[in-house]
């Protein structure tokens, strides 16, 4: 969850498939990640809250589905503001 980047998405998926390679796996289910994910304690600081449903749609949040819309749109806005 640490690489993901600022103002980026991944699905369960994706993340089951990088970590079945660095385990020499062939797959480790979307599921299994998404119940890893959903017991990350700290979901601010490890941002879980990057971590969307294959399909776009935005899926399971502890802190709810619009809490985790905003998190994801103030990435977006601030990541396409100029630095001075």
């Amino acid at each position: 969850l640490c690489n993901i980047e600022y103002g980026a998405t991944t699905s369960h998926k994706a993340i089951g498939q990088r970590v079945a390679k660095q385990m020499n796996r062939q797959t480790i289910s979307a599921q299994a990640i998404g119940g890893a994910v959903g017991k990350n304690p700290i979901g601010i600081i490890v941002p879980c809250h990057r971590v969307i449903g294959k399909n776009g749609m935005l899926v399971g949040f502890s802190g709810g589905i619009e809490f985790k819309d905003f998190l994801l749109q103030n990435e977006l806005f601030s990541s396409a503001l100029p630095l001075y």
